[in-house]
């Protein structure tokens, strides 16, 4: 209303006579089509040529105004738009970037598209989300890229998605998603001042003080599809035929210690296992008792039977190599296990006590970060972990009977320092900088036992090793 046809400011379609005398031709003759465009599968109210009319009258009367704000859309209602594609489809289209990234600790399938008024979020997700949707002010409807639409009253604020590395966070409209756990629209998109690289499938969002984030999206132009269990079963019951296969990389070759040059030449330094009990050193491992302390002994813990079987086996190995040896030392600590992350048992002695009543080793640990400091510059880096490293160090003789440990099969006590002594790590540390004093600062880091060697050039670094 307010203006006559020929300022009408709405678009007409060239063939409009046409779909109106096919829409009077329709009702004639019973056919359930469109009383607007003559067309078969939605009734007038449902029209996408009408809603896109309406649309551009909206938009030419209401420039500046958000879709999300409410504004005078409809009254009430706020309008927005989703495209929606499949999986393959996106994969292929050059228009579009998608991807798999994390939201609040969740693996999903994310579309950044810049034809979506809002970000949306699928029902599935939404609901393991664990955040609480917020009704909207304004009844938002989502006019779909088929010209169905769909209603949303709610929306889950604050989620945190993770891209490149760094947490965004992100307002979501819940609704039924296709092929797609998250649609990211012109909302987020502007916010960030994000520029879509259709031909790369990269994200570039500005990063103030740095190189701008590139998020790298899905260029793979296979689609595999996941199935789940249930249905898998359901289509071996109805007779289809599947194939379980193996899929491996034949080009890539499980790497080898003996590969790398510096191994192959030093093959003495790099045993599978310690031969023996480790020579005397410039530090042996010293438990210094606070005055007064007397000894301390602990009933064994009950194990189960296959830790009772891990025991047998591990005590045999340590006398096997001269580690431990049978005691008779009024000290006992019991021993526990702990699992290890590829499912093997490790063996641990429980010192606490004996700990409590230890005399303290100051000796300082590294700052981690001043060590970092010395990499400035570098380009080439081995990093080598001593097998055994705390097994390399003997203890003091006088000191042996104090690190007895009491199992069932009888009382050990050990000849190299173990795990779980409070002084452990700042001996080891005392060590490890005499042994590596001349190159500390100028090619070599240690930190305990670990070594980090570093240099500029390939050459240099050859050389160093």
């Amino acid at each position: 209303m307010g203006h006559e046809a020929k300022d009408c400011r709405s678009p007409r379609p060239a063939n409009q006579n046409q779909q109106h005398q096919q829409a009077q031709q329709n009702q004639q003759q019973g056919n359930k089509g469109c009383f607007h465009c003559g067309a078969e599968g939605h009734f007038k109210r449902h029209c996408p040529q009408l809603n896109q009319n309406q649309n551009n009258n909206n938009n030419n009367n209401n420039q500046g105004n958000g879709n999300n704000n409410g504004g005078n859309n409809n009254g009430n209602e706020a309008r927005g738009r989703a495209f929606v594609l499949g999986q393959g489809d996106a994969r292929n289209d050059p228009n579009v970037v998608m991807g798999k990234f994390l939201l609040d600790d969740f693996y999903v399938t994310v579309l950044f598209d810049s034809g979506a008024d809002t970000s949306y979020v699928s029902l599935k997700v939404s609901q393991m989300l664990k955040r609480a949707p917020t009704p909207l002010n304004t009844k938002h409807v989502v006019e779909l890229a088929n010209g169905k639409s769909l209603e949303a009253t709610h929306i889950v604020q604050g989620c945190n998605l993770i891209l490149a590395g760094q947490t965004f966070s992100i307002d979501l409209i819940p609704i039924v998603l296709g092929s797609f756990d998250i649609v990211i629209g012109m909302d987020w998109l502007s916010k960030q001042q994000a520029e879509i690289l259709c031909k790369e499938k990269i994200i570039r969002i500005p990063h103030p003080g740095k190189e701008p984030l590139e998020v790298q999206g899905d260029k793979s132009g296979a689609v595999v599809g996941i199935i789940s269990f249930l249905k898998a079963q359901k289509c071996l019951r109805k007779g289809h035929t599947a194939i379980l296969a193996l899929v491996t990389d034949a080009s890539t070759k499980e790497k080898r210690i003996e590969d790398i040059p510096v191994v192959r030449d030093f093959p003495q330094v790099f045993p599978e296992d310690l031969p023996g009990l480790p020579p005397h050193r410039q530090v042996e491992f010293q438990i210094e008792l606070a005055p007064g302390a007397a000894p301390i002994a602990r009933a064994p813990y009950r194990l189960a039977l296959t830790e009772l079987e891990e025991l047998s086996t591990q005590l045999q190995e340590l006398l096997d190599k001269g580690f431990i040896r049978p005691s008779s030392s009024p000290w006992g600590a019991p021993v526990l296990f702990v699992k290890k992350k590829d499912g093997t048992f490790r063996m641990c002695i429980d010192y606490r006590e004996l700990n409590k009543v230890t005399v303290k080793n100051r000796y300082p640990l590294p700052r981690i970060d001043d060590l970092f400091d010395q990499l400035q510059g570098s380009s080439y880096y081995s990093k080598i972990d001593l097998r055994s490293g705390y097994h390399q160090l003997r203890v003091r003789d006088e000191d042996v009977s104090k690190t007895t440990f009491r199992t069932r099969y009888g009382h050990y006590e050990f000849l190299v320092m173990p795990f779980g002594l409070t002084n452990a790590p700042a001996v080891f540390m005392d060590l490890m900088n005499r042994v590596c004093k001349p190159y500390l600062d100028k090619f070599v880091i240690v930190f305990i036992d670990d070594i980090l060697i570093y240099s500029k050039s390939q050459e240099e670094h050859e050389q160093h090793l």
